[in-house]
């Protein structure tokens, strides 16, 4: 079956005004570089003020806009199709833009593999939103505070 992967999510970053400065690509790059995750796939999804869609695949970016990936090594391409940019188009109110990214989780390649060794079957993997992470802890602290 050749390598085990990790799970492979994707989020959506919306930029209302498509005011995209960059500032989450440091973060971005310590992850990738440290083996964490992996990019599979970017691309974005521009609407312009008069309701006009246009996708844009990260060699089809400006040289500014594209200089802010220039750091952030990936195999990036394929996995996003325009069926999936098309919904999230709908989304994006005019005069906005969103980026879509597909990254593996590189850091669970050897859980994937020993569970498989091991003959587990996943059955089940969901990820907790943090609004309801952080409104569980403050149940949590106050219900303490109170006892």
């Amino acid at each position: 079956m050749g390598a085990e992967h990790g799970p492979v999510e994707y989020i959506v970053v919306a930029f209302p005004g498509s005011r995209f400065s960059g500032a989450i690509m440091p973060e971005l790059k310590k992850l990738v570089d440290g083996g964490i995750v992996r990019i599979m796939d970017l691309a974005f999804v521009k609407r312009d003020d008069d309701g006009t869609v246009r996708f844009l695949e990260l060699e089809t970016v400006d040289a500014e806009e594209a200089a802010l990936f220039a750091d952030l090594d990936g195999e990036v391409g394929g996995l996003l199709s325009e069926e999936d940019l098309l919904l999230i188009a709908e989304e994006i109110p005019a005069g906005s833009s969103a980026a879509l990214l597909v990254w593996e989780n590189t850091w669970a390649a050897a859980t994937v593999a020993a569970i498989r060794e091991a003959g587990g079957v996943l059955v089940a993997h969901e990820r907790v939103p943090v609004h309801v992470l952080e409104q569980d802890l403050l149940a949590i602290s106050t219900a303490g505070a109170v006892s």
